[in-house]
C-alpha cells in the first residue's frame, strides 16, 4: 500500500456494512480544529436512527448530496432533501434518519474531540460488534461508556443522560474498557 493509499484509508471508516462508508473530508488536524468535515454515504438507517443527543458546543451541519435525510429538530421531523442543508445549532436536541440511500456531508464546528469519539465508535463496531441500535447489554454499556466519555461532544436526550452515566459506572464495575 503507497503513501495516498495509507493516508485514504486512515481517513475511511468502513463499518462493514454498518449503516454504509463514512470519509473524513477535512479532519481536526487539517483545519486547526476548527471543524471536522465527513462524507456519510448511508444505505440504510435504523427506523429511529442514532439517539436524540445534542452537540453543547458545536453546530452541527447536514448538506445532502443525494437523496433524502430526515432531521428530528424540536420534536418535529423535517426532510432536508439533495442541494439542501439544515444547520443544528449548539445545544439543540437531534437525531436524524433515512429511508433510502443517502450522500451527505456532515460537519461538526467546532470540531472538539468528534472525531476522537467517531475513530472510537467505528473501533467498537468493527473491533467488538457493537451495532446501533444496539442489540444486546455489550453494545448498550459500550456505547453509553463512550457518549458519557465524550459528553462535550455528544450529549444524551433521550435516553436521558444520566442513564448513560449510570451505565457507564456499571459497566466500569463490570470490568468494560473503551478503545484508546
Amino acid at each position: 500500500m503507497n503513501t495516498a493509499d495509507s493516508a485514504t484509508q486512515e481517513r475511511v471508516l468502513d463499518w462493514g456494512g454498518f449503516p454504509g462508508r463514512w470519509e473524513i473530508t477535512r479532519s481536526t488536524a487539517d483545519t486547526d480544529g476548527e471543524l471536522l468535515e465527513m462524507r456519510f454515504e448511508i444505505e440504510d438507517v435504523p427506523e429511529e436512527g442514532p439517539f436524540v443527543h445534542t452537540h453543547p458546543h458545536a453546530e452541527e451541519r447536514y448538506e445532502v448530496l443525494s437523496g433524502v435525510l430526515e432531521v428530528y429538530v424540536d420534536g418535529e421531523w423535517m426532510e432536508v432533501t439533495a442541494g439542501e442543508e439544515h444547520i443544528v445549532p449548539p445545544g439543540t436536541p437531534h437525531t436524524f434518519r433515512n429511508k433510502t440511500a443517502v450522500e451527505i456531508i456532515n460537519v461538526h464546528e467546532p470540531a472538539l474531540q468528534h472525531e476522537a469519539f467517531f475513530r472510537r465508535f467505528h473501533q467498537l463496531v468493527t473491533e467488538r460488534g457493537v451495532s446501533l441500535p444496539p442489540e444486546g447489554f455489550n453494545d448498550i454499556l459500550l456505547l453509553a461508556m463512550l457518549t458519557t466519555d465524550h459528553e462535550d461532544d455528544i450529549y444524551a436526550v433521550s435516553p436521558p443522560h444520566w442513564a448513560f452515566k449510570a451505565l457507564t459506572v456499571l459497566g466500569g464495575v463490570l470490568g468494560y474498557r473503551l478503545p484508546d
